[in-house]
């Protein structure tokens, strides 16, 4: 997760990158007419010192101001944050589920406690609110791309709500991002032993096996395990004794499973 995530806030400041280059110095489509010579360098300076921002001044005003790449690529970007996010907030929402009638491999903080209907339901409220953040992030890159296409030659009249959007995108996401971290992610708490149940309950561990004694039997034996309810430990170990206790304890640890060693 972490890792995705970092890339696509490094794509948006990248993408950042590009807004800071303006077209300041030019009357109505960039050709400078009725301006100053120095008036473009004089303008973008003047607005570097005001915002901070290394504003620099195009090297085709005439193509800056008929072109709005660089805000669709930022706010491209955005939607492309949103959607993992979403990926993201889907997955807490999901391992936390339960605590008896779904996974529960999480537990999150519960900043909701209860619920208008049933009582003692925990809302997972930060996952869903960063969702909603997303999903109107992705609605607004929708808004760009159109505005972006319906300028004509060299003049963009739909440059304001693009804006607009691109800011609501930037700002929206910015504080989703800071709420799921300090709100959600920094308290979450793993089931550790519900994890521990649900891996060595499943009969899918069998796979690591599949080298030693081939498709065929694996698949059989999942197959009584689930036909019987019986676990794979009691097939294996208890009953078939295909492999021992201390090969059990060898092959089926969480390092193992995770990175497997085919060696019996």
């Amino acid at each position: 997760w972490g890792s995705t995530i970092k890339d696509e806030i490094e794509v948006i400041k990248d993408a950042q990158k590009h807004l800071k280059t303006v077209n300041l110095g030019a009357t109505a489509i960039g050709t400078s007419v009725t301006a100053h010579p120095d008036y473009p360098a004089l303008a973008v300076k003047h607005l570097a010192e005001i915002t901070g921002i290394d504003f620099k001044n195009s090297d085709d005003l005439i193509g800056a101001t008929s072109d709005c790449g660089a805000y669709v690529a930022i706010s491209s970007a955005c939607k492309s944050l949103a959607v993992k996010l979403t990926k993201v907030c889907n997955d807490l929402r999901l391992l936390a589920s339960g605590p008896r009638c779904g996974l529960s491999e999480i537990v999150l903080p519960q900043l909701q406690p209860g619920s208008s209907i049933m009582p003692g339901k925990v809302n997972p409220v930060i996952p869903e609110v960063t969702n909603q953040a997303s999903f109107l992030a992705i609605g607004l890159d929708q808004t760009v791309m159109l505005a972006a296409s319906a300028g004509q030659l060299e003049l963009n009249v739909m440059e304001p709500v693009i804006s607009f959007a691109v800011y609501t995108q930037m700002k929206v996401l910015t504080n989703a991002c800071i709420a799921l971290r300090e709100k959600c992610v920094d308290g979450i708490v793993v089931n550790a032993d519900r994890c521990k149940d649900l891996v060595m309950g499943s009969l899918g561990i069998i796979t690591v096996l599949k080298p030693h004694f081939g498709y065929k039997p694996c698949a059989n034996i999942a197959r009584e395990g689930f036909l019987t309810g019986k676990s794979l430990h009691q097939l294996l170990v208890d009953e078939k004794k295909m492999i021992t206790q201390q090969q059990w304890d060898e092959i089926f640890t969480y390092d193992n499973l995770i990175n497997p060693k085919f060696e019996m």
